[in-house]
């Protein structure tokens, strides 16, 4: 299977040619085949008791709009037809389909720049086919008003919510875009989807398949990738026969502090459950005994303070190192970290209160060793490169801070965002807003540094750890719910998102 390649709208619109003529197929084929896609995902989700109003535009989207109202009526549901007549210029394969339409004597009622009221009650499910991928102005005139009225009902988006671009919102007046409640997009994921600021607009996203060419897909260049589980299939290490605990890597986790030894429990732990060989957490004085008794498995090795990290000697024996979770930002816990950034060669994990520090100290950050990974929240990432005005504007910062100091940039949230030195970007598709809770970031810290000290390399440890503690997440939330999900439910999960992508 191919990685997941998030295309521009040009792209897709190559991809739509290539498919046509190469398959061979004729477009409006095509654009029966991604209707029907449509229509079967509709008809999982409502039965015949909703009634449906469809908006089409008469370009393309539109097309596709018309002949989801037809394959709808051949299944007696309900349905009335709006043609939005922002143009007078039909596409030809709108025409055909408008033809087939009009043979059945499906109601269709056209909409114009005179003539644009219409009443649609609000139990009715609008199927919006204004524009797709293809716009690339802002909606204006009536057109906008039409929008407006629709976006009190629920409504499923045809490939692209009408308004909004495939990538390149920053202008873009969102007050004139379809807030869709389901998009259902061709293909591909779209970059706009990614971002949190238009969560609203796009709602949940269903990517359907719709047989484009895929070899022609793989040629395409991008710097932007969806990580699914094939992707990350693929990369799960094999264990052989003979090996030992030696085999899996050495971590040395340092984390915690007093009051906050709980961030230590739960990055240990869920390295442990990740797979590593050897764990050593480095914990201040007062955390040995809850070390001890709550993770057996792990060694200890303890600082000289009794309350929290002020120095760490020998880091030589091992393979990784994840250091933040719980260490609080005491003067002498940062020079410690700095010693420990300047002593070590080794990639290392670099999360929570030691992101805080390095915010403090943005020299420091030069002096990480290459690949290390950085596994920010928006907050922390915003105390380490400043304010941002939109999410396409902070996407580059994480990119450039990534190419600038060769580092992996880890930004969470839904769809996490991986940078890495390349400048390429691997966005997640697993996870759910259960995870929003306090502890989620210490697994997630555990998880990578285990993945990293067993021998992935650091970009695979990040893009696949993001991706099993995101699986683990939602196995939780099958067992839990979202609302009262908590992180030790993570790494209870860990060993079945595992099994799950291993299937």
């Amino acid at each position: 299977p191919l990685l997941m390649k998030i295309l521009t709208a040009q792209q897709i619109s190559e991809v739509d040619k290539y498919t046509i003529q190469h398959e061979p197929i004729l477009s409006i084929d095509l654009m029966e085949r991604a209707s029907q896609k449509c229509v079967d995902w509709i008809l999982k989700k409502f039965d015949a008791k909703n009634t449906f109003a469809i908006f089409c535009g008469v370009g393309n989207n539109g097309g596709d709009g018309l002949a989801i109202a037809r394959l709808l009526l051949d299944k007696k549901y309900k349905v009335k037809v709006y043609v939005v007549e922002f143009s007078k210029n039909y596409s030809a394969d709108f025409s055909v389909n408008l033809e087939r339409l009009k043979k059945l004597k499906a109601e269709i009622e056209v909409l114009t720049e005179t003539n644009n009221q219409f009443a649609i009650s609000k139990e009715c499910i609008v199927v919006d086919a204004i524009f797709g991928s293809g716009l690339n102005k802002p909606i204006n005139g009536f057109v906008s008003a039409v929008v407006q009225q629709l976006n009190q009902n629920t409504i499923v988006a045809i490939d692209m919510p009408s308004g909004i671009f495939c990538e390149n919102n920053e202008k873009n007046d969102l007050k004139s875009v379809v807030k869709a409640t389901y998009t259902l997009t061709f293909q591909q994921p779209k970059l706009a989807m990614m971002f949190p600021q238009y969560a609203a607009v796009f709602g949940e996203i269903e990517v359907l398949n719709i047989g484009l060419h895929e070899e022609f897909i793989h040629q395409q260049q991008t710097s932007f990738y969806f990580t699914t589980k094939n992707d990350v299939k693929k990369n799960i290490l094999k264990r052989a026969k003979f090996s030992h605990k030696g085999t899996f890597g050495h971590a040395l986790l340092v984390s915690g502090s007093e009051g906050k030894m709980g961030a230590a429990v739960l990055s240990s732990k869920a390295c442990l459950r990740s797979g590593v060989g050897l764990l050593t957490t480095h914990v201040p004085q007062v955390g040995l005994s809850v070390m001890q008794t709550t993770v057996p498995e792990a060694m200890c090795s303890v600082d000289e303070n009794k309350d929290y990290f002020t120095s760490i000697k020998d880091t030589e024996k091992y393979n990784a190192i994840g250091v933040g979770p719980g260490i609080g930002l005491e003067k002498q816990t940062q020079n410690a970290l700095k010693l420990l950034i300047q002593n070590t060669a080794l990639p290392m994990v670099i999360d929570a209160d030691a992101l805080n520090i390095l915010a403090e100290n943005k020299t420091w950050i030069a002096f990480l060793p290459n690949n290390s990974i950085l596994t920010p929240h928006p907050k922390e990432f915003e105390r380490l490169v400043g304010k941002w005005n939109n999410d396409e504007e902070r996407l580059q910062m994480q990119r450039d801070l990534a190419i600038k100091h060769q580092l992996v940039v880890v930004l969470k949230g839904a769809y996490t965002a991986v940078a890495l030195p390349n400048g390429k970007v691997y966005f997640n598709s697993s996870g759910n807003a259960g995870m929003a809770t306090g502890g989620s970031g210490d697994v997630l810290t555990g998880i990578i540094t285990s993945l990293l000290a067993q021998g992935y390399a650091p970009e695979q440890a990040a893009i696949t750890g993001v991706y099993l503690h995101g699986i683990a997440g939602d196995l939780a939330k099958e067992n839990v719910g979202e609302i009262a999900l908590i992180a030790s439910d993570i790494i209870e999960q860990l060993p079945n998102a595992y099994g799950w992508i291993s299937v």
